[in-house]
């Protein structure tokens, strides 16, 4: 099976959804933020391993303990995993903090700074013009 293929794609949606649901129905560590998601799933071509990104609406320390927990269940999520999605291998699951929000948030921040500069400086050249008109 192709990594981009149609099949691969299924599954990666349907572990995806099934994940989600495990991680907020059936865990129970403490160490887990409420407010966890997981963004996207990447199962290997060959079923054997699969890449779980997770996102914390919270700060660095409520995804570091996350992510700790959820590494901790690890054993408990596959095999709740294996129940539920009918696969010849049920993948090895590992999580991996999601760093594409804070990214884009970033990138938003940068644009908006920019912007402004250009804003600023317009202003000040109309300004400058209306000065030598006068």
């Amino acid at each position: 099976m192709r990594k981009n293929s149609i099949k691969n794609t299924r599954i990666n949606g349907e572990v995806l959804k099934e994940l989600s649901l495990i991680i907020h129905n059936e865990i129970k560590d403490p160490r887990i933020h409420p407010m966890t998601s997981v963004t996207s799933v990447e199962v290997a071509p060959d079923l054997k391993s699969c890449k779980a990104y997770i996102s914390v609406l919270g700060d660095e320390e409520a995804l570091k303990n996350t992510i700790a927990g959820l590494k901790s269940a690890e054993g408990y999520i596959r095999r709740q995993l294996a129940r539920t999605v009918n696969l010849r291998n049920t993948p090895e699951i590992r999580f991996f903090p999601d760093q594409s929000i804070a990214y884009g948030i970033n990138m938003t921040k940068l644009i908006d700074d920019i912007t402004k500069d250009i804003v600023e400086k317009e202003d000040s050249i109309y300004k400058e013009g209306d000065d030598a008109d006068a």
